[in-house]
């Protein structure tokens, strides 16, 4: 192999490397949480749910459709007054219902990166296409029960930089 080449894949491989490590220096950390994952369960096949309200006056449907196969998992979440998940990101969409508590979210697809409040008995949802964070802004505990759709076997989270057009918490 000729010299000129070996270079440079061991430059190629010395700017892969600064640039994960960058990104991972960069990448913010959570902090005064605690965190329980009740489970994680793998559907093998094709998921398709289509259902419409069989109630008189009451308009509702819900559609979801997952292929070739999914992973769901479960996680309870408290936020200590301060405490904060870090900015991060999902594989996949992610609802979360806030059961004590208030919770702020950040989303860094938001120009002016807005804060969205949810208190007890309400939800979020995360689509997992951009970097948020959440936080408890408050003077008590939150607690949030969350529910991860995700491809089978990835990461439930990722974590992010801290986006430019949003506040250093």
């Amino acid at each position: 192999m000729p010299k000129t080449r070996v270079l440079g894949i061991v430059v190629l491989g010395v700017i892969l490397a600064t640039t994960i490590y960058a990104g991972l220096v960069r990448a913010t950390k959570g902090s005064g949480t605690t965190s329980t994952l009740l489970g994680r369960g793998t559907f093998d096949e094709a998921v398709r749910v289509n259902r419409e309200s069989e109630q008189p006056n009451q308009e509702w449907e819900v559609e979801m459709e997952a292929k070739p196969s999914l992973d769901v998992a479960t996680q309870i979440i408290t936020f200590q007054p301060g405490g904060q998940s870090g900015w991060h990101s999902h594989p996949g969409p992610v609802f979360v219902t806030v059961m004590s508590g208030a919770m702020t979210f950040y989303e860094a697809d938001d120009p002016n990166c807005q804060p969205i409040v949810r208190t007890a008995g309400q939800g979020y949802v995360d689509r997992g296409e951009h970097a948020h964070i959440a936080r408890n802004e408050s003077a008590l505990p939150a607690t949030n029960v969350v529910t991860y759709f995700a491809p089978v076997g990835a990461a439930l989270r990722i974590d992010q930089p801290q986006p430019s057009n949003c506040p250093s918490f």
